[in-house]
């Protein structure tokens, strides 16, 4: 079974996060990674504020082109997603964080993605890596801040024909702290 397509997210032993390259290969991997998907978000992603919205299909044109009932191909997950966390009492004018995600196949595991987020926080960016799929009409994925272990668990539905993606995000770790669990908002990049 595949541990990422798990109903129930808990640390896995054998975590795909992690690279199984040497650290000096590891290392420069890394760089490279992170120098490509930061030119990417300068080149694709825009700042919320002064980007317009972007606006679903129509109804006509969602009827034609997707059916909101049929299950999510992973491959819709791939590519870039602009991202805002809002409190869970609070509302998506008002957030808390703001960035971008980049999703790319999973190396490991046939029907997964795994993805790089960079996200605004108190003080500097953060950033993680994200691993996940889509089961059942529902968005899955386990977040690291350092590729080893689970700092949060993000379950939510596609919406808009999978251009939006829609859901919770709740912290694993949190010794009480009121921001534990956010709500979220991913919506795809368009070309």
């Amino acid at each position: 079974m595949n541990p990422m397509t798990a109903s129930t997210h808990i640390h896995h032993v054998n975590d795909p996060i992690r690279p199984k390259a040497p650290a000096p290969i590891r290392c420069a991997l890394a760089r490279l990674g992170l120098g490509l998907f930061g030119a990417l978000l300068l080149a694709c992603a825009t700042p919320a504020h002064s980007a317009e919205p972007v606006s679903p299909p129509t109804a006509a044109a969602a009827s034609v082109a997707c059916n909101e009932a049929a299950p999510m191909p992973v491959e819709q997950l791939l590519g870039l997603w602009q991202l805002t966390l809002w409190p869970e009492a609070g509302s998506a004018d008002q957030p808390v964080s703001q960035g971008a995600v980049l999703f790319e196949p999973h190396p490991e595991y046939p029907g997964s993605v795994r993805g790089r987020l960079k996200r605004s926080g108190p003080g500097n960016d953060l950033q993680a890596l994200l691993s996940g799929d889509v089961v059942n009409g529902e968005f899955n994925l386990d977040e690291s801040d350092d590729g080893v272990s689970m700092t949060a668990v993000w379950v939510g539905t596609p919406q808009d024909c999978g251009w939006r993606l829609q859901g919770v995000r709740d912290a694993v770790q949190t010794d009480g702290a009121a921001d534990s669990v956010l709500r979220f908002e991913l919506r795809k990049a368009r070309d």
